[in-house]
């Protein structure tokens, strides 16, 4: 049973965030956006290993090979809506983050 006086927080630090996200937009803008799945797994596994909830640090275990794949797809389908399908993407993503997301320990 978890002790309830143990605190949640985040330990990451500016300048990292920082250079993290730099770092994916630069992969993302040098490869014309294929590399975008890989630059989200980077930046959200940095966000995620600095994340303390009630005593217990966070893992992300998502890869790019497999939001590639969900990336094409969503890709396709706002094509096909004519953009709408935009709307849910963000849903989408935040959904697969929290499905890779676990405790560490």
């Amino acid at each position: 049973m978890q002790n309830l006086g143990e605190k949640s927080y985040f330990d990451g630090g500016l300048l990292q965030l920082i250079g993290w996200n730099l770092l994916g937009f630069f992969i993302t803008i040098c490869t014309v956006g294929i590399c975008y799945p890989w630059a989200v797994c980077m930046v959200y596994s940095w966000e995620i290993k600095h994340t303390v909830v009630e005593g217990r640090r966070l893992r992300f275990t998502g890869t790019a090979i497999g939001l590639f794949g969900l990336w094409i797809k969503w890709l396709l389908l706002c094509i096909i809506t004519l953009g709408i399908y935009g709307f849910w993407v963000k849903i989408s993503l935040l959904k697969w983050k929290v499905k890779h997301t676990e405790f560490a320990s």
